[in-house]
């Protein structure tokens, strides 16, 4: 009888040592952002964070794009499990599902990265969100986002109807489409060439980055009237994880993982702001640059001209249609569409 109970007792003990090293996941997760920006840096950061707050259960490194995948091949990897998760712009993966687009990228939806966390918190987007990348094996965590996307221009653009005729830089897709749809003339470029264009007189304006990473690469010297705060584009940043590592988890670790997201996507909003803010204040006191802040009316019918453009993207796919019904019924609820 003693025998039996100490052959249980440690079978019983073994077990738990057994569950107990399962509790311990080293990830390797792929950003969609250099090394050496602000974002990676913020994602370096929440790595550390989570490891802290999980007393090193949790351990993520943070890998740079393209150190094992491309960029928009993060999805099959994480899925394969060849990644265990990515940070990344959710409409790479367009090509996949016209879906990822609209919930990705939707043009002029969001003003603010709270905006977008809205949704996806209160307005059913994270539970949408899932239901179309579960089937790739993927699991969402939570949504960040840094600030909308600055216009850097060469001439006063105030609204709508000031878009009529202007050169502006835009990438393919649903961008350059509601640019078009809103009378502008877009011109496809890579980033590479936007200062060169500007300067020269290619383009008038340009579909570019944040406000202050413009402003690094000298967009403010060539184009002096940016369009700021930003309201055409801002990305989804979505935080994911290869679904069976997830499911292999506690209740308790995935409710620390996305508590840790959120902690991320506060972060990194802060971070980006807090230097657009900077670079804002910096080009009031030169004198030669004039920022140009549209109304919450013209936000509007950019938005209502977007919305044609979704109305595309819905028609192509089931998923894409749902992401549709869902983003506007919500923006409407909200009174912002």
């Amino acid at each position: 009888m003693i025998t039996r109970l100490l052959a249980a007792t440690l079978a019983a003990g073994l077990l738990s040592t057994a569950a107990y090293a399962q509790e311990t996941f080293d990830l390797k997760f792929q950003s969609s952002d250099n090394s050496g920006t602000v974002s990676f840096g913020v994602q370096q950061e929440w790595a550390k964070h989570l490891s802290e707050v999980s007393n090193g259960r949790i351990n993520v490194e943070m890998l740079p794009v393209g150190s094992i995948v491309e960029y928009n091949e993060t999805l099959d990897a994480v899925g394969s499990g060849i990644l265990d998760g990515h940070i990344t712009d959710s409409s790479y993966f367009t090509g996949k599902d016209p879906a990822f687009a609209l919930i990705g990228n939707p043009v002029g939806a969001y003003s603010t990265p709270e905006e977008l966390r809205a949704f996806f918190d209160d307005g059913g987007g994270t539970k949408l969100y899932n239901e179309i990348l579960n089937p790739y094996g993927v699991q969402f965590i939570g949504p960040a986002a840094q600030t909308a996307e600055a216009i850097p221009s060469k001439i006063p653009i105030d609204g709508v109807a000031d878009l009529k005729g202007v050169k502006i830089r835009a990438p393919e897709g649903m961008v350059q489409s509601a640019f078009a749809a809103a009378g502008a003339a877009p011109v496809n470029l890579p980033q590479s060439e936007v200062f060169t264009s500007l300067d020269k007189g290619v383009i008038d304006a340009a579909d570019a980055t944040t406000l202050a990473t413009n402003d690094s690469m000298g967009l403010n010297d060539v184009a002096k009237n940016p369009i700021w705060p930003g309201f055409h584009s801002l990305p989804l940043n979505e935080v994911s994880i290869n679904k069976a590592k997830w499911d292999a988890m506690s209740d308790e670790d995935r409710q620390m993982l996305t508590d840790s997201v959120k902690w991320y996507a506060d972060h990194l909003a802060e971070r980006v702001r807090s230097r657009d803010e900077e670079v804002a204040e910096k080009l009031r006191q030169r004198g030669d640059v004039t920022i140009h802040s549209w109304s919450e009316e013209e936000k509007k019918k950019f938005r209502q001209i977007g919305q044609e453009q979704w109305k595309t993207y819905a028609e192509r796919s089931e998923n894409a249609q749902k992401v549709y019904d869902t983003l506007t019924a919500y923006l409407k609820k909200e009174g912002r569409l």
